[in-house]
Parts: structure tokens; sequence; C-alpha cells
């Protein structure tokens, strides 16, 4: 790892929680440079829902880079992208009775939520947006902007400007109705909060600690956008793409929003980015929001491949199959260790489980990476061990990996329990 160590930037992070050089990946399985196999439950943080190195996307690029399809085409009109088009009206708008316009932003997750905040501004005249605690919506400037985790922010670099956050469902605790406090904050003109262009919102907070909103309480914020003229901005970068069992996650609610931010696995693993919007929001004037990497025809291709998935109802049956499994799993390892006083979260195929013990979900995350399965936090303290492995994932592989989880935990306490009466390690 010296090379690491002596040439990229101390702002690395993954490969310090997973100090491992990776060389050849396939499905859920990553092997380093030695060949040793590892179990994925990452998923490049849901930007591989389809798997690494998915036979059906590396087959059609493969074919498109032999006969030189173009790759770089900036937002001129190609083949690929006209395929990739036709292709998510038929298997995903259309079907779902949603009347979206596609833009191509920067390739990454905070070009889509910077373009829906500057669209958002620009077509209500308005500049203040509401966010949500526990919110992650990206670390460029607007983005960073509405996003809650203080780790992120400093004022030396980047004023939190034109941005309120307000309590996500279930902050203020199960009996508070978050959505009554902030119409009351719109209601009142002294509040101190100016009545917004927008509104945005993770339906399940990835990074956040795996809060899942309430149907009920997207319904309510839908219609509060309603009742305000508030534009409603859905970001589904981590947690659509079939991640809670439908393609887009906010569907379980029957809600439409106004606009909705699309990255990771929307590429088939590639580097891509879209905004939907609708119709009448396209207010832009030709090349008025641009970028250079808006075009990339390798990921148009992947992704016309990945939404191969979801052309019957069969891939989404799957999801919540395995995602009951995990559940299941997941639950009885809470009981298992009442000790630990877990609570288990989630929806479809990404779940957290928060355990309140000091540094005890990262001595968990380092441990499945010594018994070789690899698994990130979230939390605002890393307190969540996240779940989000490849939605292709075997039923098998899915079971070693939480058996993995359920082993560690087990080692982990009887070290403490040592340890607390001097046996030591």
């Amino acid at each position: 790892m010296r090379i690491f160590e002596e040439l990229e930037s101390e702002v690395r992070g993954y490969v310090r929680a997973f100090p491992a050089i990776f060389d050849v990946a396939q499905g859920s399985f990553i092997y380093d440079e030695q060949g040793t196999r590892y179990i994925d439950f990452f998923a490049g943080a849901g930007t591989l829902n389809y798997g690494h190195n998915n036979p059906l996307i590396s087959k059609a690029l493969i074919e498109y880079l032999q006969r030189d399809g173009i790759v770089h085409a900036l937002d001129k009109a190609t083949v690929a992208k006209k395929n990739f088009l036709q292709k998510f009206y038929d298997t995903i708008l259309a079907p779902r009775n949603l009347n979206y316009k596609v833009q191509f932003t920067g390739p990454t997750g905070t070009n889509a939520v910077e373009t829906a905040l500057k669209l958002a501004r620009m077509v209500k005249r308005r500049s203040n947006v509401i966010a949500f605690t526990n919110g992650y919506h990206g670390l460029t400037m607007g983005s960073l902007a509405v996003t809650g985790n203080d780790f992120y922010r400093d004022e030396s670099y980047g004023a939190r400007n034109n941005a309120d956050s307000v309590p996500f469902d279930g902050y203020l605790g199960p009996d508070i109705n978050t959505i009554d406090y902030l119409r009351k904050f719109l209601q009142d003109g002294s509040s101190g909060i100016d009545l917004p262009a927008a509104i945005i919102v993770e339906t399940v907070q990835g990074e956040g600690g795996i809060n899942v909103a309430s149907v009920q309480w997207l319904q309510d914020l839908e219609a509060l956008c309603r009742e305000f003229d508030i534009l409603l901005i859905i970001d589904d970068i981590q947690v659509g793409n079939g991640r809670t069992g439908t393609f887009f996650s906010f569907e379980r609610a029957d809600i439409k929003p106004d606009i909705v931010t699309l990255s990771k696995s929307i590429g088939g693993g590639l580097p891509m980015a879209i905004l939907l919007m609708r119709p009448e929001l396209d207010q832009w004037k030709p090349g008025e929001h641009t970028g250079t990497f808006r075009g990339n025809n390798l990921a148009f291709v992947a992704a016309t491949q990945s939404l191969s998935y979801w052309e019957n109802e069969d891939f989404a049956e799957s999801v919540k199959y395995k995602g009951g499994i995990m559940q299941q799993e997941l639950q009885r390892i809470v009981e298992k260790y009442p000790q630990l006083d877990m609570e288990l979260r989630g929806i479809g195929m990404i779940w957290g489980l928060d355990i309140p013990r000091s540094g005890f979900a990262g001595d968990v995350s380092k441990a499945a990476f010594e018994n070789h399965l690899i698994i990130e936090l979230a939390g605002a303290e890393d307190q969540v061990v996240k779940f989000l492995p490849a939605l292709t994932t075997d039923e098998e592989i899915l079971r070693e990996g939480m058996a993995i989880i359920d082993r560690v935990i087990g080692e982990l306490l009887e070290r403490s329990d040592l340890a607390r009466k001097g046996g030591g390690y």
C-alpha cells in the first residue's frame, strides 16, 4: 500500500477502511491481487446494483467499442443516447405513467443535485431550498448546502447559503408529525424560513443512517408542496434504480415529484447522472447549463442493458424476496445480541444495523473485512452497519455474508467481556 500512502491525497477514504489492492471483480465478489475473494456488501455505495462486470453490460460495451462506437460526444445526438432514451421511456416512464423530460448533467450525483437546485430557483424565482436533518445530497457547494452532516461542512470554505434544514420523518420522535411542524414555519411570516423554491428529500436516507420515510409522511410532504407552490425534488441517487424494490423509491407512496435526480446505478456501473423534470419546468435556454461529460455514450450503452432487468416484474419481485431474507436474518441477529440494544431499519435491499455502543459498528466493519466481507458504515457517528449488496446477489451469498456479521459480532462481544474481566485478548 506504500504507493498510495506516498502519492495519493490524504482525502482517500475507502482504501483505509478496506486496505487491500483489488484486481478482479465479478457479480458480488471482489478479488485482491493475491486472489483472495471478498463478498461485496458495499456495491460501490449503490453504484453496482447489477453487480460487478455484469455479463450483459460487459458484452454490450465490448461490442460497442469494437465497432468504434462514439465515446465522447458532449450533448450531440448519438445512436447510444437515442437507444437509452427510448428504452428508458418504454421500460420505466410509460409503464408508470410518468411524464418527465430527461436532462443529462455531469457524470456524478452531485451534478444532478446542483442542476435540480439551479432549475428550481430559476423557475420559481426564489433562492431558498429546504432539506432535512441527516440528509446527504453531495459535496459540491450547492449540494453541500443541503447536506446535513457537519463533518463535510466548514464555514471557512463554503457557507450554508440559501438552505434550511428541518426535521425528517421520526427525527423528533414517533409522536411528532414533522410535516405539521414544517407547515407552521411556512405559514408564519416571522419564522425566519423563507418560502422555498423547492424541498429536496431522500425517501430513504442512506448515508444518514438508513432512515425510512413512511408512506403517509411522503404523501403529506407532496401535499404540502402543492399547498405552498413548492417544487418537490426526490433525490433517488442511492436508493433509486431498484434498491427499495421498485425502480423509483417513491413508487411505494404513489407520489409524483416535480424533479428526480438519478445517478450511481443508472449508468450500469459507469459514470452517469440524469435529471427528470415535469415538461413545463424545462425552461432552460440552449446551452444554459452545460458540462463536458454530459454525453457518456459508454454509460448510455450500459444503462440500456441494465434497464432490461425492468421489462417485467420478475426482478422487482426478486429484490423484495431477497430483502425479506435480509430483514429476517438481521432481525435474528438483533434478537441474538440484546446487550447491544441494536435497531434494524431498512426496506428492499438496503438495511442498517444501528449499534449505539460507541465504536462498535466500526469494529464490526473492520472484523468483517478481516473475514473477507466488505461492508461500510452510515449515520452521523458511523454507528450504523450498512447493508448494500448488489440486487443480483444470490440468496446463498446473502446468507453467507450475514452469517459473517453474526459471527464477528459474537466474537467482538466475547473479546470485550474477556477484557472487562481482565483476561485480555
